[in-house]
């Protein structure tokens, strides 16, 4: 076979239409030997070719006879001193950094351990076992595509909906899908999944980790898996797990055709990455990448005990980001998912890790400053997890300019408030508003802060109005995995029930979380699952559980289906009222010096909270007018962005709550869009100063209307020379006949007391 120097530059196996350029990284190392593999199922390798050419401690070399598709691996050979941080173990194939496709899939053996698994010295102890047989293998790939004119939707942050989803379990059991096809990256493209999407009305999908990943050898032994994905072994590879077509380069083809149909169809891809940790574990862990190329370069080392790592994320490793070659290989992998697999963003799982250049988190540190100055990744969606396990991790508010956050803080308040917490209100109105507390400091935007109420990581939404405590006893660890500190009420009863009462104040329950989501400032983001109702038996750390517990089951009951048609509607209200996508903080001032505020706050004798209304350890009932006229927001043609002045009435108590509606009779009416206390709401108007019984833990969304020249006095009122348009009015859900309809939008209130009315 032919071998020439090749270059050291791209790092990984690239093929050029003539032969395969391979280089690799290691300082420490003495030997480089790259090793091809004849098929998947070869246990040895078939050539061993050693690299000679060494460039700036990138090991290199170009082989023009081999085409895509070829298997390979390296061993890597060098001093094996776990006391001074190397690791180097010749007799391990090792998967290449920058593999962009996975040829064969770890095995588990105890070959595949750089020490003698039992031995008494643990991993100071040497393996000389060859685990040719069973180590994984990287191959080589063919980029081409045709994207066919491909374009990114590039839908704004305060236009963007979230919808976070597991490519497997979205589509596993979906009647509709084509079984071979059910639970991969083309199931996730077929038209009943985008068609459930578009009609949801969500603008992204956040996938969970697709990288390719290890599945851990204790769960594997006790027939499980790691489900979620949050162990990676490749940044650079799809995981065949999710491809219907398991080649090298049609797993590949299948995620692009993937991102292509979605773009297609107006919806963004947002990838959760993992980088602040791999597979490979703590030093009892398995040498497969990166432990046997460099591990002193590539690993956060204990300081003094360079035998011991650094954990930051629970999972044994912490990535080095002082090494300069981790952060190429980081962005590397963003770049290459950017251009050459067109995804739109990412969300950063445990993102505080990546920022601990020291020990203390940085939030200006060398990995931030690097991406907020590359050309490609500042302009994609980034998603901080801003907080890991170490000391000092807890950092939401506190990521630079250009970044969105989990906002764990909206996620507690939430629940608090719906839970009855009687001292959350002060705090609720804020995060209501976009969470200026945290992100305006420092020249953020209110959809700096990713709302969320349920994720993958805890309960769905329906296990958070039906348990108060997990149960994870499915996972084998005696119930101690998974968070204790879950804010959930089970509304009287654990679990399953029969019990009509306790089954309504649920549902009820969920349409507050849900609405309250969709209506807050910011972005919100929905778990995959919870507008169907999907329920995991209350396990909230269902991370290995592949299988019922976290697939969708799309055969839905009557209340599953009024539940989704219910999330949709609240979706359509929020696309509709530009005053719920706010690009700039409410401020609650005047408007233009005129008495009118672009926000009050109200108690339910209709008047504005005063200090001690704030700060009352009973206040659980409160109001909110979000107005329509914003005289501080602009679209993209400079055009000042009007809508509809919306009212929110929101009531936590456990008992009904009169509540004056606000404003002057003789001019406002009031329009019910939505009453969680029912599945489907009548459409009805209401006058100002009349009396709207808000039902127990309940919440009213109302929108604004006028009569024309009472609408056309006022403006001209206001001095505004501005052309008057006629109120139209959308069709409810419930509207299936236009003369009732019309009946209804008559109705006025009886004796100053309205009684909301349940649609049929």
């Amino acid at each position: 076979m032919r071998v020439w120097p090749g270059k050291p530059y791209p790092l990984g196996a690239t093929w050029d239409g003539r032969g395969v350029n391979f280089a690799v990284f290691s300082e420490h190392a003495t030997r480089v030997e790259l090793c091809l593999f004849d098929s998947p199922s070869a246990s040895t390798e078939s050539f061993c070719i050693p690299l000679r050419e060494r460039t700036d401690f990138v090991w290199h070399c170009y082989l023009p006879d081999l085409k895509p598709g070829q298997l390979y691996g390296y061993r890597v050979d060098g001093p094996y001193e776990p006391h001074h941080g190397h690791r180097f173990n010749a007799h391990k194939v090792l998967m290449d950094p920058y593999a962009r496709a996975v040829g064969r899939r770890l095995r588990w053996d105890d070959a595949m351990f750089g020490y003698r698994i039992g031995d008494p010295a643990e991993d100071l102890s040497f393996d000389t076992r060859d685990n040719a047989h069973c180590a994984p293998l990287a191959a080589v790939t063919d980029d081409r595509f045709r994207w066919r004119g491909d374009r990114p939707p590039h839908v704004p942050w305060h236009k963007t909906v979230i919808y976070e989803l597991h490519v497997r379990g979205f589509t596993m059991m979906h009647p509709d899908i084509p079984p071979e096809i059910r639970g991969t990256y083309a199931g996730l493209a077929s038209r009943p999944a985008i068609e459930h999407l578009l009609k949801l009305g969500v603008t992204a999908v956040e996938l969970l980790p697709v990288h390719h990943h290890v599945d851990d050898r204790h769960l594997v032994e006790r027939g499980l898996s790691n489900y979620w994905g949050y162990n990676t072994l490749s940044y650079f590879a799809p995981d065949t797990r999710y491809a219907a077509d398991k080649s090298p380069n049609g797993s590949i083809a299948e995620f692009k055709r993937m991102v292509r149909t979605l773009h297609r169809h107006g919806l963004e891809v947002i990838l959760d990455v993992v980088y602040n940790h791999t597979g490979e574990g703590n030093h009892h862990g398995p040498t497969l990448s990166l432990r046997g190329f460099d591990n002193r370069h590539y690993y956060r080392l204990v300081p003094g005990q360079p035998r011991y790592y650094m954990d930051y994320t629970g999972c044994g490793n912490t990535l080095n980001m002082l090494c300069p070659r981790v952060l190429q290989l980081i962005m590397d992998s963003l770049r290459y998912w950017v251009t050459e697999m067109h995804v739109d963003g990412f969300r950063f799982d445990l993102a505080s890790a990546l920022a601990r250049e020291l020990h203390e988190v940085d939030k200006l540190g060398a990995f931030f400053d690097i991406i907020h100055q590359d050309p490609v990744l500042s302009r994609t969606k980034l998603i901080a997890e801003p907080w890991d396990l170490g000391e000092g991790g807890y950092q939401v508010g506190n990521f630079p300019v250009g970044w969105t956050e989990w906002n764990g803080k909206y996620r507690d308040n939430v629940r608090r408030f719906w839970k009855g917490d009687g001292d959350a209100v002060s705090e609720f109105a804020t995060r209501l508003c976009g969470s200026s507390d945290l992100y305006e400091h420092n020249g953020r935007r209110p959809y700096a802060s990713i709302n969320f109420v349920t994720a993958h990581d805890g309960f769905s939404l329906n296990d958070l109005v039906s348990y108060n405590h997990k149960h994870n006893e499915a996972n084998g660890h005696g119930n101690d995995d998974g968070d204790n500190h879950n804010l959930s009420w089970n509304c009287g009863q654990e679990g399953p029930t029969d019990d009509p009462e306790v089954n309504s104040l649920r549902g009820r329950q969920m349409r507050n979380f849900m609405a309250t989501l969709l209506l807050s400032q910011g972005v919100p983001m929905i778990r995959s699952g919870d507008e169907i109702c999907h329920s995991q038996g209350g396990n909230n750390n269902a991370y290995c559980q592949d299988n019922e517990i976290n697939w969708l089951d799309w055969d839905l009951s009557h209340e599953q289906k009024d539940f989704f048609e219910f999330v949709s509607r609240i979706l359509r209200i929020w696309r509709a009222n530009p005053v719920f996508q706010r690009r700039q903080f409410f401020q609650g001032r005047a408007i233009r010096g005129k008495q009118q505020k672009d926000i009050h706050w109200l108690t339910p004798d209709g008047e504005e909270m005063s200090d001690s209304d704030w700060h009352s350890m009973h206040a659980r009932c409160l109001g909110v007018i979000l107005n329509g006229d914003m005289t501080d927001e602009i679209d993209e043609f400079g055009r000042q962005i009007t809508g509809d002045t919306m009212l929110l009435l929101l009531n936590a108590l456990p008992h009904e709550v009169p509540f004056i509606l606000p404003g002057n009779p003789e001019r406002v009416k009031w329009q019910l869009e939505v009453d969680t206390a029912f599945s489907m709401t009548a459409v009805r108007k209401y006058s100002a100063s009349s009396t709207y019984l808000l039902k127990s833990r309940s919440m009213v969304v109302l929108r604004q209307v006028s009569r024309r020249w009472a609408r056309l006095r006022q403006r001209l009122d206001w001095g505004k020379p501005r052309a008057v348009r006629p109120t139209v009015l959308a069709p409810s859900l419930d509207e299936t006949n236009s003369a009732e309809a019309a009946e209804a939008l008559e109705v006025e209130p009886e004796n100053g007391e309205i009684q909301p009315t349940a649609g049929t």
